[in-house]
């Protein structure tokens, strides 16, 4: 009996896997780069072959979670939470939340941007730019932002993955399901089911996380390298220390001031999910995470998490606003354009309603942003400048995302009465 209890004390948690996954693979990712000779072995057969599978793999495996496991998950909780007005009540709460800090984490980035000025004194010859790779983004209007909000084919939405309308969708579905109660109670009984199953799915993919984060990582350090961030140190720096006040500053201070929790222990506690958002850039394949830590760490009932984590993946897109910030004071200044408070302004404005409907997927900042520049006259070509180093600064904003949408939800969770300290109290 004793021997077994030891055994499982020496068993490393899956969080601690992550993390070591994730140290190892930055580690043989630069061993790659630096150690490691150009040739077929190396780039085709390794890093291209090998790492580039697996990781991505991993990726998709996460990614067929996501409709099933957000849909039933919101039918569910919509379900279980019955009543349309406090469902109501959820929805508009989360979503001031969402578009508050969204603007919030834009006007520092801007701050930060103007504080730093990374374009000042740039050499434009040292920087590779990938001007024929950029695709150009129109703006959309606000009346076409809400329509497309609503499905006009679920089943289109489903199989495309359109999170908004797919949320929008399971809430009607949800809600009818309470107001009917027994006479569907087979169909609610069909969804409370293949929501257990897709819960057990999901903790099976996560057992192979430390082997897709190692391959995901020891792939993006093969190929950047350090190299190429020594032009753009600046706007490195720039675009780091905004995310770093958002997420450290901003949220733990909305923290502690809705919910009265020790902001130290629940970036602890959600550190694991930090991590695991960093290593995939993607905020849609960290929602089964998400939802499954909040509950069994923070004690943040599944009735909030499961509606309020996929709109956040979908809609609170504040790393992204921020890399949009910091980039248009690097363009402006790097092409010599003033921008002045109207300009600023605007893209406020404009970089808020484009996080509205962004997918949750790696890189897709870069397409926004497009819009963002068109807003102020910039030039479309200066985000060629930056594609080359955005890959590693996507994984860090997708980690601030995912930590928004945390603290938004255990906030709600807290007005809700339905956050259990107990279980945040606990070691």
């Amino acid at each position: 009996m004793e021997k077994t209890l030891k055994k499982d004390k020496k068993k490393l948690g899956l969080t601690t896997k992550i993390f070591i996954a994730l140290l190892a693979g930055a580690a043989f990712g630069i061993v790659l780069c630096y150690l490691v000779p150009d040739g077929h072995v190396k780039n085709d057969i390794i890093v291209e072959g090998i790492m580039y599978v697996i990781g991505q793999g991993f990726i998709r495996l996460m990614k067929m979670l996501v409709v099933p496991l957000v849909f039933c998950s919101l039918v569910c909780g919509s379900m279980s939470i019955g009543d349309t007005k406090k469902l109501g009540t959820v929805g508009v709460r989360t979503l001031i939340f969402y578009l508050f800090t969204t603007a919030l984490a834009i006007t520092v980035a801007l701050s930060i941007g103007n504080l730093i000025n990374p374009g000042i004194g740039l050499d434009m010859s040292a920087i590779k730019s990938n001007a024929a790779e950029v695709q150009t983004m129109e703006a959309t209007s606000l009346s076409d932002t809400i329509l497309n909000i609503i499905p006009d084919n679920p089943i289109n939405s489903l199989a495309s993955g359109s999170m908004l309308q797919i949320i929008v969708f399971a809430l009607i579905v949800g809600i009818i399901l309470a107001k009917l109660g027994d006479r569907v109670e087979t169909v609610s009984n069909f969804f409370s089911q293949f929501n257990d199953i897709m819960m057990e799915m999901t903790m099976m993919v996560m057992s192979l996380a430390p082997i897709g984060v190692f391959c995901l990582i020891g792939r993006t350090f093969a190929n950047i390298g350090f190299s190429a961030f020594v032009p753009l140190a600046k706007y490195m720096i720039g675009v780091l220390i905004a995310l770093a006040i958002q997420c450290f500053v901003v949220y733990m201070a909305l923290l502690k001031g809705f919910t009265g929790l020790n902001p130290f222990k629940f970036i602890k506690k959600f550190f694991p999910v930090m991590a695991f958002a960093f290593s995939t850039a993607t905020s849609n394949a960290t929602i089964p995470m998400s939802i499954d830590t909040l509950s069994k760490k923070i004690g943040v009932s599944k009735k909030i998490s499961s509606f309020t984590i996929p709109l956040g993946a979908t809609i609170n897109m504040d790393g992204t606003a921020i890399m949009q910030g910091v980039a248009v004071v690097f363009a402006a200044q790097a092409f010599g354009i003033q921008l002045d408070m109207v300009d600023y302004l605007t893209v406020i404005g404009t970089a808020t309603l484009a996080s509205i409907g962004t997918a949750g997927v790696p890189s897709v900042g870069l397409v926004t942003l497009t819009m963002v520049f068109n807003s102020v006259g910039l030039p479309v070509e200066a985000i060629g400048l930056i594609m080359g180093i955005d890959r590693i600064l996507d994984m860090t904003r997708t980690a601030v995302n995912i930590t928004g949408d945390a603290v938004c939800t255990t906030i709600v969770a807290h007005q809700n009465k339905v956050l259990d300290k107990e279980i945040f109290n606990k070691d």
